[in-house]
């Protein structure tokens, strides 16, 4: 059944199906985080989607993801044992900057972000540029 009853239902709340696909609302993972937690991961989401008019969310893995030209770029979420937010870098393994972690992951990368202070608004632009140049050059 399509009707949007039945889909609410099979699919729960904040999603929705266009007949092709699912569609999670992702304010829901924001608005349900604690301040000042859903404040820094919605600058974050700010200023990941405002660095290039290229890059667009979406949702993987029931977390925010972001991609640019259609590729991964990378994904916020929480640390289980702080609950600090954390950009996740796909093919982190590839990138070089000094605040990017490798953590007990293979291919990823995460810069860790205190709610606490400021914005570490430039580290976080040079993480997406190099990022970024990675992917133009498939």
């Amino acid at each position: 059944m399509t009707n949007g009853v039945a889909v609410l239902v099979l699919f729960g709340k904040n999603r929705s199906y266009d007949g092709k696909r699912i569609h999670i609302d992702t304010g829901s993972f924001y608005l349900d985080r604690p301040e000042p937690v859903r404040g820094t991961l919605l600058a974050l989401r700010s200023l990941v989607l405002g660095h290039n008019k290229a890059v667009s969310e979406t949702v993987k893995y029931g977390m925010p993801c972001f991609t640019y030209r259609g590729r991964i770029l990378c994904y916020l979420w929480t640390d289980r044992k702080t609950g600090h937010p954390y950009i996740l870098m796909a093919d982190g393994n590839r990138l070089r900057h000094p605040a990017l972690e490798q953590g007990s992951r293979a291919r990823m990368k995460f810069l860790r972000v205190d709610p606490y202070a400021d914005l570490p608004v430039n580290t976080v632009r040079a993480v997406l540029d190099e990022a970024i140049a990675l992917n133009t050059k498939f």
